[in-house]
Formats: C-alpha cells, structure tokens, sequence
C-alpha cells in the first residue's frame, strides 16, 4: 500500500513538473510571438515617418549623392565628408523624435531608432568609401540593445560635367548599403501587460493543479495512517479479547468439575468486561443515558480494580456527596480507564482522590508509573493512539481508554490536566460541571 501511494505520488509529481514545463514553454513562445509582432508593427509604421522626413527634406537625395561623389572624386575631404552626415544627422534628430512619439503615445510605445549606412561602394571597383558605418538618421532617445534590424541596398550613380567644355565627361556608380534598427526601451512591460491575463490564467490553472496534488498527497498519507491504525486496532482487539476468554474457559471447567459460588462473580466480571469492550468501539450507544451517582458508587469501583489487581495498592479519598448528576458509567469508564492505564505502564501505586464542591467534581488520578513523554502527551487522546513503546503488543489495550475519558469530559463541559515526565508517573486532573 504505502509503495503503491508512493509511485503515485512519484507520477504526479513527474507529470506535474512536464505540465510546469509545458506551460513555461508556452509563455517563452507567446512572448517572443507578441514581441514580434509589436516590433514589426513598429517597422512598418516606421518606414512611413522616414519616409515622410525625406519628403520634408526635399532634395535630400541629390545632396547626398553629390556629397558621395564629390568624396569619391576627391574634391572634398573625408571630415568634410562626414560632417555633412553629422549636420544631417543632429539637424533632423528631434524632428524624428517628435514624428515617433507623437505616432506611437497612444500605445505607450517608448522607440528608439538609427539608419545608417554601413558602406558605399564605388563600381565597378568595389572600392568602400566608409572606414566604419555613419548615422544618417537617429532618435534623441539612443539604442541600447537592438531590438529588430532590417538591411537593404540601392545602386545609383552620377555624372559629373566638365567646367571648361560644360559636357558630361564621367559617371559614378555607387551601390550603398544601409541599416535601420528599432528599440522599444519598455518592451518588457508592454508585452506582460498585454499577456496579464493569459499569464494569470495559466498561474491560476497551475495553482490549482498543484493544490488538488497537495490535497492528494494528504489524503493518501492520512488513509496511510488510518489503514496503520486499523491493522494495529484489530490486532490488538484480538489479544484483547484473549485474557476474558481464556479466564471464561478457567471458570467454565472448574464449575464443570466442582461447584463453587464465588466462581460467579469472576465470570461475571469477564463477561462485563466483553461486554465494555464492545461498548468502546461503540462509544454512541449511551449518550442519552440519565443517571447520577452515589458516594458508596465510587467505592464500589474502587474495590472492584483491587479485586482484579491484587498486585497493585490502591489509596482512595472520597469527599463526594450523594446524587451527583453525572452518569454512573461515564464515571465507572473515567476511574477504571485512567487505573487500568496506569497498570499496563508499571503503576503499583496508585492514589485516586474524589471531591465534589459545589457545582464541580474534581477527580484525581495519581500513579508511580513509567510516565508519558511530552512529545506522547498532545496525542494521548486520540482514538486508537497507544505510546509508542520497543514493543507496542507487550501492552495490552485498544488505545480507546483516554479517548473515551476525553469525551466524557467534554460531555460534562470539563477539562483534563496531564502532569507527567518519563520515569516519573502521572498526574490526571479532571474537572467536570454540572447546573444542579
């Protein structure tokens, strides 16, 4: 049983962790999906604004492919040639700044963004005229990490006119080759903003998964430890049981071989026993019992726990009055229950106090015995709790005696104190009310 609950365990466990893993892998894929998506919604909207910049910048291109000519013909020099890409470059930057936010603020999107030329070729020499790539275009806001980067190329060319003759004596031809890369600087929180409630869906699908698991594995361990406790309750209810019937068997022969009246209360007392054993696995059955109890009551199971335990001294104070309303086998139970448990763990003393004031009775039971360790004491009560001892069958009892005193006591409105340490006995104190 506890193997097979432990594979169960085990699978879920492992199915469990795929199920995480599956789900992690979920979110990883919808992430870089959403990411993407946002990211080339920002390409192609993008593409207009530098495309409108441009036509805001009239002529642009013709300067720039004059600028690159006249680079290549050695009629400027490389810083001449560079500073127009930085003026270029700082003279349209807030403009683009200002097309990107005004057309990006309603979805909160914070862009960074650069074109660059990363070489000019010249043809059919295939000479670059760029030592390193040069901003044309770029944010205020700079990049940081590049978030998606398109490439691409064009070819143009140019002619180049003699001053002197005023023809057209020699053509350029130059193949550029350009870079544009974007930045959401809060990509992050705008994607889990989108994905909030698809992430707290699968959140919540796990926790449930992962609580039903707990419970499960609860439950498993507490049928366990039920199952434990019944296999060790039916054992021990046949080595219960085994004392009165063999003390039944005594009796039956010797009043088979030889009539004595004083054999009769002895199987008497067996067969009230039988009968208080099955009483106890079926503690309901008196709840509606009215009685009360007397002085000499008390006395009585005193003097009968003597009888059937010679061996143990027993010094009993009674200070209680006639017709107390409590049940006279409530009381029996509680007295005989605490005496008996006291014997099957070494006591050969024990003292037994009664007293009634006013509309309380207080019962005390004190014993030399092996004691209660306090880590036993808070489980004592429980049914079927027995200490757990090198031997737990050396110790006769079903582990029902103090649950059953519990109940009783609650019954009456009372309470118990335990006082006890290993090897030095115990001490029960038992209060209980009544209205009258």
């Amino acid at each position: 049983m506890l193997s097979r609950n432990r594979n169960i365990i085990v699978i879920f466990s492992l199915l469990f962790l795929i199920l995480l893993g599956i789900q992690a892998f979920f979110m990883y894929k919808t992430y870089v999906v959403k990411e993407r998506e946002i990211y080339r919604n920002i390409r192609d909207r993008s593409a207009l604004l530098i495309d409108k910049l441009e036509e805001r910048d009239r002529g642009t291109e013709d300067a720039v492919i004059k600028n690159i000519t006249d680079y290549a013909t050695k009629k400027i020099t490389e810083k001449q040639f560079l500073d127009y890409y930085t003026t270029k470059n700082l003279s349209y930057r807030k403009i683009l700044s200002q097309y990107m936010d005004d057309e990006f603020k309603k979805q909160g999107y914070e862009v960074a963004t650069e074109l660059k030329y990363n070489s000019i070729i010249v043809l059919p020499d295939s000479i670059d005229l760029l030592k390193k790539p040069i901003n044309l275009y770029q944010t205020e806001r700079p990049l940081t990490k590049i978030g998606l980067q398109t490439t691409g190329s064009w070819n143009t060319e140019s002619s180049s006119i003699n001053d002197d003759t005023k023809v057209y004596d020699r053509k350029e031809h130059f193949k550029i080759f350009t870079e544009t890369n974007y930045q959401i600087v809060n990509i992050k929180q705008l994607v889990f903003q989108e994905l909030a409630l698809l992430i707290l869906l699968c959140v919540f699908i796990l926790g449930a998964v992962l609580w039903l698991f707990i419970l499960t594995v609860k439950n498993l361990i507490k049928q366990q430890k039920q199952v434990e406790v019944l296999h060790n309750v039916v054992d021990n209810i046949s080595h219960e049981f085994k004392t009165p019937i063999a003390t039944l068997k005594i009796a039956a022969k010797s009043l088979n071989k030889d009539w004595n009246k004083e054999n009769l209360p002895l199987v008497e007392r067996q067969i009230q026993r039988l009968e208080n054993l099955m009483k106890q696995l079926h503690d309901g059955e008196n709840e509606n019992e009215v009685n009360v109890i007397n002085f000499e009551d008390w006395t009585n199971f005193v003097e009968d726990l003597q009888f059937a335990n010679p061996e143990t001294e027993f010094i009993f104070e009674n200070k209680s009055i006639d017709n107390l309303p409590f049940a006279k086998t409530d009381m029996e139970t509680v007295v005989k229950n605490l005496c008996e448990n006291s014997i099957k763990y070494g006591a050969t003393q024990i003292n037994i106090n009664v007293e009634s004031s006013g509309k309380t009775l207080l019962i005390n039971v004190k014993d030399n015995g092996e004691g209660i360790a306090k880590a036993e004491q808070k489980n004592i009560f429980e049914k079927f709790y027995r200490i757990q001892s090198d031997n737990i069958h050396n110790t006769k009892g079903l582990g029902l005696g103090l649950f059953l005193i519990k109940n009783i006591v609650k019954k009456y409105n009372g309470n118990i104190d335990l006082q006890s340490e290993s090897g030095k006995g115990s001490l029960f104190k038992i209060k209980l009310n009544h209205e009258s």
